[in-house]
């Protein structure tokens, strides 16, 4: 009887392999820029590591909120063992700005729209009681005049 292990999702695999590579490299730990080409160092250093897996990885810490507002200021790369390595270009720098700001944006607009729906949410249920509301008064009212005109008879 042979039993099939579920396929680990590689997206948590390289969340996995992230907080080891943070627990391993300041450089990671501390979200300084990286190096370009550091994946090179990785690769000579953990050489059974999956290339889908680190690059996944790689990409899920470069796009952190953290990593892209040190790139914002920052003036140099480091490589894994900490030494500097490259300076970190003014293209560089605009885009992990530019990044933020969209995400930013989009958070905003996200927070924007989920309060509108709470507020439509919240007419709609106060409609909701308001009908009701005149619907109760409305059969208490019936209720008062059939009561009325039965005693008559």
């Amino acid at each position: 009887m042979t039993t099939t292990e579920p396929t680990p999702n590689p997206f948590q695999s390289a969340r996995v392999l992230l907080k080891e590579l943070q627990e391993k490299f300041t450089v990671f730990g501390e979200f300084q820029p990286l190096a370009i080409g550091i994946d090179k160092q990785l690769f000579a250093q953990i050489p059974d590591v999956s290339r889908k897996t680190l690059r996944t990885a790689m990409g899920i810490h470069t796009n952190s909120l953290r990593y892209l507002k040190g790139m914002e200021k920052a003036t140099v790369r480091f490589n894994l063992d900490g030494s500097q390595a490259d300076e970190v270009t003014d293209v560089h720098r605009s885009h992990a700005t530019t990044t933020l700001k969209e995400r930013f944006k989009k958070n905003a607009d996200q927070r924007k729209a989920q309060r509108q729906a709470e507020e439509t949410q919240r007419k709609a249920e106060a409609a909701k009681k308001q009908a009701e509301e005149a619907d109760r008064l409305r059969a208490d009212k019936l209720s008062q005049l059939a009561e009325k005109f039965s005693r008559k008879n």
